[in-house]
């Protein structure tokens, strides 16, 4: 028996028969056409086409985040650029086989380069290339393998196309040997609810056929396990099961702490779903959805519509909705599409919205006028508020139209160390553990090169959080994380000990994280965080609070019986 540490997604625990992805196929070698330019052209095109059909179609039928990643996939495959390249090289004599494989490579090279939201992209030219190719060469793609029974999955990491169709009736549990909490992997399974494990450097070591216990809690993958670890597996995935099931409660600790857990949403059709898993509310409503897809601003009528759906659906509950956060790897044609040699560092956020103030009024306006019309509990906020002059304007602005609750995020150290002040002029804060890791670790959380980096454990970014926290209590005001972060049940805990009053997090995420702060009282809450914020490095924090949680299980059950 072996036990292989990673990062776990969820709370989940599954076991099974290991089943290995299969290696992609090899590359082309460079030789030239016999079929003539024009015939190697038609071939690539043809395939190009059809693999981004194939992806819109997986994004159609997978829905939520899935379908976002896969249709910007579709659009990378298509993209002219690349298509010239591929054409090039075509004309230089050589095989369309060829041609794909190089140019991809190279756009691939040409993205890492720029970094960013473009550099976060060139790990998905690895998968359409391959789609392209298998196409070409009249084979099947190398995707999920199907061995007829139901399997633990190990992979080096898994496309979007692949991870956002998986059969959860199949897969029982996912291993990935690359990947971070933040991957597209990561968020995918966590929204889907698979039992995962990423970043487990080992697991490529695993062979077919071996069973594995597969922890998403605990981060671990044991090999060969004993009956007894098997049955006690078996025993907890059922309570665990049973936990989810039950009908969903407000979320509060083991001392009737109360703490709201709320949903993250990015379009109003997401609402029904959040509501049938038992979100108190919504926590982060992105109005992107209105804006990325249109050449122009959607007109006030527009908003009105898109924002009066959402709230109809929760009645007197609260919901917080971000104003427009363009920018960095959302640029818009209408508001901030110049070119900047660090866009995450550039004019995005409330700065964007301030140079095109008609834009933020016309926001407002049409936030106001659907918060008239339901009676849904409506805050807004602005998005990377840096300043205490950023949030007095945007907080004045917002009364200005009526709205009741005004508040800011933050996402930025600067607004973290100066919460008291930030505080004192507005109604309320919300953590963005995405942004904040990303600017206190000074590493772009788009960019898979300093993916290790990317991690709200981290000390630093913990202190900050608390930082935000101890402000809110000083204060009076509400203090809510709407990160990445709330979605890890173990983390969570740990946020309300720093001073998270509510969590929001994506709608397949609240069951265990509901059942997590439903064992832990706000004083073992508060004791998790110190020996977080004690340790050195995030990987560190994690494996301490996660040992001072087994540790604190027996007398737990002790208290409950």
């Amino acid at each position: 028996m072996t036990e292989l540490r990673g990062v776990g997604i969820g709370q989940g625990v599954a076991q099974g028969p290991v089943v290995r992805m299969a290696d992609a196929l090899p590359a082309p070698e460079k030789t030239s056409s016999t079929a003539g330019t024009d015939a190697e052209r038609a071939r690539a095109r043809e395939a190009v086409a059809a693999v981004a059909a194939e992806l819109m179609q997986r994004g159609e039928s997978a829905g939520g985040s899935a379908r976002e990643v896969l249709e910007a996939q579709a659009m990378i495959a298509e993209d002219p650029t690349l298509q010239d390249e591929v054409d090039a090289r075509i004309d230089d004599g050589g095989t369309a086989e060829w041609a794909v494989y190089d140019a991809f490579e190279g756009f691939k090279a040409t993205l890492e380069a720029v970094g960013g939201y473009l550099g976060e992209r060139a790990a998905d030219l690895d998968d359409i290339a391959q789609r392209v190719l298998a196409h070409l060469r009249g084979v099947a793609a190398s995707g999920v393998p199907d061995p007829g029974h139901p399997f633990v999955l190990i992979a080096r990491d898994l496309a979007p196309a692949d991870t956002a169709l998986l059969n959860l009736e199949q897969v029982l549990a996912l291993v990935t040997s690359d990947g971070g909490p933040t991957s597209h992997t990561a968020i995918l399974a966590r929204e889907k609810g698979i039992v995962a494990v990423v970043g487990a450097a080992d697991a490529v070591s695993l062979e077919d056929g071996q069973t594995v216990i597969v922890d998403a809690a605990a981060g671990t993958v044991t090999t060969d396990p004993s009956g007894e670890q098997l049955e006690r597996a078996t025993a907890r995935a059922a309570e665990r099961a049973a936990a989810v099931d039950a009908p969903p409660s407000p979320g509060a600790l083991a001392d009737g702490t109360a703490i709201a857990l709320l949903a993250n949403l990015g379009k109003p059709a997401d609402a029904a779903d959040a509501v049938a898993r038992g979100a108190e509310g919504v926590g982060l409503f992105r109005t992107e959805f209105l804006f990325l897809s249109s050449a122009q601003a959607p007109t006030i009528a527009e908003q009105r519509t898109g924002y009066t759906e959402l709230l109809e659906a929760f009645p007197g509950k609260k919901v917080v909705v971000r104003m427009l956060d363009a920018g960095a790897d959302k640029p818009l044609a209408f508001l901030n599409d110049a070119h900047e040699e660090n866009p995450a560092l550039g004019l995005r956020g409330l700065r964007s919205l301030r140079a095109s103030e008609d834009i933020l009024r016309e926001q407002l306006t049409a936030l106001a006028e659907a918060d008239a019309a339901t009676s849904a509990d409506l805050w807004v906020m602005a998005p990377m508020v840096a300043t205490v002059e950023e949030t007095k304007y945007f907080t004045s602005l917002a009364r200005e139209y009526g709205i009741r609750t005004a508040g800011v995020m933050v996402e930025i150290p600067a607004s973290a160390l100066l919460a008291d002040r930030v505080l004192a002029h507005t109604d309320f804060a919300s953590i963005g553990t995405n942004d904040l890791t990303q600017y206190t670790m000074a590493a772009d959380r788009m960019l898979g090169s300093v993916a290790n980096l990317q991690d709200p454990w981290h000390p630093a970014v913990l202190r900050l959080v608390g930082e935000v926290g101890v402000a809110g209590a000083r204060t009076g005001k509400p203090v809510g994380v709407c990160g990445e972060a709330a979605a890890d049940p173990l983390l969570a805990i740990v946020l309300v000990g720093l001073g998270a009053t509510s969590l929001s997090m994506a709608p397949a995420a609240l069951a265990d994280v509901r059942l997590a702060l439903s064992e832990r009282t706000l004083e073992e809450a508060r004791s998790l965080a110190e020996i977080a914020l004690a340790a050195d490095d995030a990987a560190s924090a994690r494996t301490a609070a996660a040992d001072a949680v087994a540790a604190l299980s027996p007398h737990q059950k002790e208290k409950k019986s």
